[in-house]
């Protein structure tokens, strides 16, 4: 199929020179309009559409300049090519300024039909590669927007499952009577609401790659503030938090390792009649690396000891630190106790 005839509008007020224009231009494969001066010129081109309007500058009434303009506030402006005298540069770059793709020097000769015939063709290429760039980014636009809505829905959903799956765990836990099996399962449902918690804040945010961890460590500390605090042994959790943004599996290496050290720190930095606080501290560590730590104020911990708690707590948080590639730092210096993570970011 052949492709169609470029459009091109020529607007010069020599009668003469408009009809060799025209002539040369067809012989090159265009399809040519012509215009006598300025104001004709451009209700023709807010009339129909034009691949490339070429506008002298020298015209009676509107010249070149004001004429470019006019055309420049079009709703969909075409590309301008300027036609200008062999000693005017000064005007040459003054309609580049204003818009205008190219310049050509006018002349009588058949040089000048030659050079307008490049012009147009490079400019007609250039506006064609600009075209498809546009066309380009918006189609990416486009494919990012759908993915971020996939990756959305794909959250929301594992949220809801990982839910799901908590209430179940919590329903096996109620009709269970060996003790140590129901805190086992506590445990188990407290770790699936921190992974839950990322996807969640993931399906709610802007980002769907990144968690604020700011946030996210708020929303965790404050279910566990309310599972652990009694009247007569309230917990007092604290957060300082500097502004992190981790992708979603450190993000959720980061909960599970938090979400263990703060429930240890309250079951046993303090007796079960005692109030207490905990405080976990979120930090930048130069360019690209980030600290957590978790500290109180209790009975400590003997030296050479990490974390208490039943074995599994502590393999968990050697393995999610691991997959971190963290180092964990344990201060026994009483009173007290604190574990210092620090991983890049």
């Amino acid at each position: 199929m052949t492709a169609p005839q470029p459009k091109i509008l020529y607007i010069d007020d020599d009668e003469g020179l408009r009809r060799l224009t025209r002539r040369a231009l067809e012989r090159a494969g265009y399809q040519v309009a012509l215009a006598a001066d300025g104001v004709e010129g451009v209700a023709m081109a807010a009339a129909e559409s034009f691949d490339l309007v070429a506008v002298d500058h020298y015209m009676p009434g509107q010249d070149g300049l004001e004429t470019l303009a006019a055309l420049r506030e079009l709703p969909v402006p075409p590309p301008v090519i300027f036609v200008t005298g062999s000693d005017e540069s000064r005007l040459a770059v003054a309609a580049l300024k204003a818009g205008a793709i190219d310049y050509v020097v006018k002349s009588v000769s058949d040089d000048f039909f030659d050079l307008l015939g490049r012009a147009i063709e490079q400019a007609l290429t250039t506006e064609r590669l600009r075209r498809a760039h546009e066309a380009a980014q918006v189609s990416l636009r486009e494919s990012n927007e759908r993915l971020q809505a996939l990756l959305a829905e794909v959250n929301h959903r594992v949220a809801n499952s990982l839910q799901i799956v908590s209430a179940f765990v919590a329903m096996q836990s109620r009709v269970l009577t060996d003790e140590a099996a129901r805190a086992a399962l506590t445990d188990t449902q407290r770790r699936i609401q921190a992974i839950a918690q990322v996807h969640r804040r993931l399906y709610t945010a802007d980002s769907v790659q990144s968690v604020d961890m700011a946030e996210y460590l708020a929303s965790l500390l404050a279910e566990l503030s309310e599972t652990w605090s009694t009247p007569d042994a309230p917990r007092d959790i604290k957060l300082d938090a500097q502004p992190v943004r981790l992708a979603t599996d450190k993000a959720v290496a980061v909960g599970i390792i938090v979400n263990e050290l703060v429930s240890n720190a309250c079951k046993y930095a303090y007796a079960p009649d005692v109030a207490g606080q905990v405080r976990v501290l979120l930090g930048i560590d130069g360019a690209d690396r980030f600290t957590v730590a978790v500290e109180d104020d209790g009975c400590g911990v003997a030296e050479g000891a990490g974390a208490k708690g039943t074995g599994l707590g502590s393999k968990l948080i050697g393995a999610m630190a691991q997959t971190l590639g963290a180092e964990l730092r344990y201060n026994h210096g009483g009173p007290g106790f604190s574990v210092v993570l620090a991983a890049a970011a």
